[in-house]
């Protein structure tokens, strides 16, 4: 593995590669430290979009492993516009050890990757999640003590969240149903990339406009804002069309009592989900967060490390 660019470009043993990392990073790290095993890395960090999880999670994860991360707003580069996407992988690349980039266009993470000679993670662009999509299984696994089997239904709009989360637990043999609007489907490449994995795995995959019917005897309930960022100009029109998509206490009801409910955050309470269930006994919210940066340290730790 050189890059982390999309779930789909990485097969189901690299994926379980990262979360045994995780894993052994998250109980070193609690049972009072990381071997400081990036010590003189650096990770170069592009923002083309506004973050906490993201920046917070990997600075922290490259300074408990020893190594350091720089933040690069978007005011510093204009990725694309004041200069090129191949000029700035080429000029990172002689700077840094790695490069994570949050971004708008999928295209520019695939240039960094293309025209550097650094590994690249994608931190987020509007097709993709992977780093979400990671943290997010590895919660599942740590809640289930397995992923195979374990039924995942996500509920709203059919983004980057949606593909990224749909194409890890299909790889990884979990159960995969979404409910969205009509209109707001999954593209048809990340359907495509999802039945590919469904294929491979053995796993099931269905979609629907019913959030009742994808939520009914499911293991996670999963959901995301219906806005997401560079879509402000349709807010008025998504509050129309979501609302019975809503992850509250009836909606979670038809799941299995034991199912748990997830939001990559952040979330708009009183749309996507309410505050009863995000704070309720089912929600793993929080814990979900916090595994984002374990399992970014996994991905750093063998995307970085030096080799024994």
């Amino acid at each position: 593995m050189q890059h982390f660019l999309a779930v789909s470009d990485v097969s189901a043993s690299e994926l379980w590669q990262f979360l045994h990392k995780a894993k052994e990073l998250k109980q070193e790290l609690r049972a009072g430290g990381n071997q400081p095993i990036l010590t003189g890395k650096i990770l170069g960090m592009i923002f083309q979009k506004p973050s906490l999880r993201t920046r917070v999670s990997f600075e922290v994860g490259m300074l408990q492993l020893g190594g350091e991360a720089l933040y690069l707003s978007p005011a510093e580069i204009g990725l694309g516009k004041r200069e090129s996407v191949p000029d700035v992988a080429r000029v990172m690349s002689g700077y840094v050890d790695g490069i994570m980039a949050r971004v708008f266009d999928h295209e520019h993470i695939l240039q960094l990757a293309e025209y550097g000679s650094v590994p690249v993670i994608n931190g987020l662009s509007d097709y993709s999640h992977p780093c979400q999509a990671l943290a997010d299984i590895f919660t599942v696994w740590e809640n289930f003590g397995r992923v195979e089997g374990v039924t995942v239904a996500y509920v709203g709009d059919g983004n980057n969240v949606a593909t990224s989360l749909g194409v890890m637990v299909a790889k990884l043999g979990a159960n995969f149903r979404i409910a969205t609007p009509r209109g707001y489907e999954l593209s048809t490449t990340s359907m495509a990339k999802i039945q590919d994995a469904v294929k491979e795995s053995g796993a099931s995959f269905s979609a629907t406009e019913d959030p009742v019917e994808a939520v009914a005897g499911a293991d996670v309930v999963y959901t995301d804002v219906w806005t997401s960022m560079g879509q402000e100009e349709e807010t008025q029109a998504r509050l129309e069309v979501f609302p019975p998509y809503q992850v509250n206490a009836e909606l979670v009801a038809r799941a299995k009592a034991e199912a748990i409910v997830m939001h990559c955050l952040p979330a708009h309470r009183g749309e996507e989900i309410t505050d009863e269930v995000a704070d309720g006994p089912q929600s793993r919210l929080f814990p979900q967060a916090e595994n984002r940066l374990h399992a970014q340290k996994g991905v750093l730790a063998l995307l970085l490390a030096d080799d024994d």
